[in-house]
């Protein structure tokens, strides 16, 4: 690493990787060409043809995010290792690449992101959307008073069919996508009325009030959680969807598929 330790010290000094995110070619080049250092690069595309590559589905403007899912798509396939010292190099102020910080790789603190964006057959910012949604509401509640929700996304046509109506749809002639903020505001509302929210893999809202009528016999939730927990994990083991769901009870929002818990977050944390 002769030549980037005199530029940058003890950033880039015994690091076991260079982490760079969205890079431009000759950017890419000069840490390439450094004998002994491994390079991988993150982005929406591999516009250098990286040799080791980890894909975005989004490009997260939140740097801590945009690292965050680099790291666990990484460590998800392997290109490092838990503990490993990491220079990661991203954009924060304009088109190149501007800021560099050094972090250690934790599996401990596997958060789910990168399963639920890169494992779900939803457009990703469609997941991202509701998502945003359940977190948000988590935040907030509905009238300043904690509420449950459940968001079914992707796959709508199965889960329509292992599901059934508890009321009248009122999205059932619509053509309005999550993300819209007067939909939103719409989900919100509705938020606190019984059943499932069915959303389509490119954000189409197919569905309120639905019943999801899976067994849960086989799904493994953990101890605590309720109905609609339980709900969105068997829809998920039987169906490509996701389930995101929000709790009233302890304010967290979940993830499901494939029936496992793949994401847990506190709305209060962001």
């Amino acid at each position: 690493m002769a030549g980037i330790d005199d530029v940058f010290g003890d950033l880039f000094a015994s690091v076991d990787a260079v982490v760079l995110f969205s890079p431009s070619g000759s950017y890419y080049e000069r840490f390439v060409a450094v004998e002994d250092l491994d390079v991988v690069v993150v982005g929406t595309e591999n516009a250098v043809s990286a040799e080791t590559f980890v894909e975005l589905p989004l490009e997260f403007e939140d740097i801590s995010e945009r690292i965050r899912f680099g790291l666990e798509g990484a460590l998800e396939q392997g290109v490092i290792e838990d503990g490993d010292e990491l220079a990661c190099a991203t954009s924060v102020f304009g088109d190149g690449i501007d800021t560099v910080s050094r972090v250690r790789a934790d599996v401990e603190n596997h958060t789910g992101i990168y399963d639920i964006f890169a494992k779900s057959r939803a457009d990703p910012e469609v997941v991202k959307a509701v998502l945003e949604l359940a977190i948000e509401l988590g935040q907030k509640g509905q009238k300043g008073k904690p509420v449950g929700a459940l968001f079914i996304v992707g796959d709508a046509g199965k889960v329509m069919n292992k599901s059934r109506p508890l009321s009248y749809n009122p999205f059932e002639k619509s053509h309005v996508h999550v993300g819209d903020p007067i939909v939103n505001v719409m989900l919100k509302e509705f938020s606190r009325l019984d059943g499932a929210f069915i959303i389509s893999d490119a954000g189409k809202i197919v569905s309120a009030y639905r019943y999801l009528e899976p067994s849960a016999e086989g799904v493994d939730i953990p101890k605590g959680l309720g109905a609609r927990h339980m709900a969105g994990g068997a829809i998920t083991r039987d169906t490509n969807a996701i389930a995101i769901v929000l709790s009233e009870s302890d304010g967290l929002v979940r993830a499901f598929k494939g029936g496992e818990l793949i994401l847990e977050v506190d709305p209060e944390a962001y």
